[in-house]
């Protein structure tokens, strides 16, 4: 089984390497286990994942492995890519943009059009926003946007996508005027 890095998942990979081949397993091993959601439940980084099986009822790994791999099918689903968002940008059928970064990152560089998530938006979202328009969530790699847009599907909106690559990949590959930056 692979992610976006070509990984075989077994009993002996760590936490870390599960992670950063399907980046959304967490939210994968927690939605189905309840596992790695919160301090009861979390796991080491260092920890493989057939330790974390072990401890946790001895689930069955290969039954383990297909949930992570299908969660990850559904993670890139969800995902659009730069060049399809930039087709999309100035149309009629436009999606709006949330920014889900801190406002210093919103400050320094930004998407045209985006708005800044903040929790009154949040409430103006969920309250007022439509649960059939597009909306497409970035940050600034495309990490923590897949658990916004899934928290968002999670709530009957119905076409919440994630910019795949973040603002980085955005500034690489549309819009070279948009600064790159390095959180340090």
């Amino acid at each position: 089984m692979s992610g976006s890095k070509h990984v075989t998942l077994d009993a002996g990979c760590t936490m870390q390497e599960v992670l950063d081949a399907f980046p959304g397993a967490q939210r994968a091993l927690f939605k189905r286990y309840h596992i790695g959601g919160c301090s009861s439940c979390g796991f080491q980084l260092s920890e493989t994942i057939g330790e974390l099986a072990a401890r946790n009822g001895n689930l069955n790994l290969e039954e383990v492995f297909r949930h992570i791999e299908t969660s990850h099918n559904q993670d890139v689903a969800m995902q659009i890519a730069c060049s399809e968002l930039a087709g999309f940008l100035g149309s009629a059928d436009a999606p709006r943009l949330v920014d889900i970064r801190t406002r210093e990152e919103w400050d320094g560089a930004r998407i045209e059009g985006s708005v800044l998530f903040t929790q009154e938006l949040m409430q103006e979202m969920l309250g007022k926003w439509s649960r059939e328009a597009p909306i497409v969530i970035y940050d600034h790699h495309g990490k923590k946007s897949m658990d916004a847009a899934a928290y968002f599907l999670g709530h009957g909106f119905k076409s919440v996508r994630a910019l795949r690559g973040g603002i980085d990949a955005w500034s690489c590959e549309v819009d070279k005027s948009v600064p790159r930056y390095r959180l340090e």
